[in-house]
């Protein structure tokens, strides 16, 4: 991995093309450094996501959660489970994740 010596930012590998050397390019600005022959890439080291683990650990997470009247936008039953968590800045309200009692359809509340 190489910097640009200019702006620092990393260089991006333009392989070898007909009348072109293979070389490192920085994409902000015009630097170019030209790599030697003898150089290969040895290995690529692909970007692994990270892995985002739900608001609601466990599968019966809600089940535990206290109940509420709140009709389901999907069954219209009036009761479901609720957790709130604050998931936005401090100044403002909590956000309610609910959890249809009958039909386990899971919808928030801002």
């Amino acid at each position: 991995m190489e910097f640009c010596p200019t702006c620092g930012n990393m260089l991006k590998f333009d392989p070898a093309s007909v009348g072109f050397k293979a070389s490192l390019r920085c994409p902000t600005c015009p630097y170019v450094a030209q790599i030697e022959i003898n150089v290969k890439l040895k290995k690529r080291q692909p970007l692994v996501k990270k892995q985002i683990e739900p608001i609601f650990s466990g599968a019966h997470a809600m089940a535990v959660a206290p109940k509420t009247q709140a009709q389901c936008p999907g069954c219209m039953h009036g009761e479901a489970y609720f957790q709130e968590f604050q998931t936005r800045s401090a100044d403002e309200p909590m956000t309610r994740f609910y959890e249809c009692c009958k039909c386990s359809r899971h919808w928030r509340e801002d």
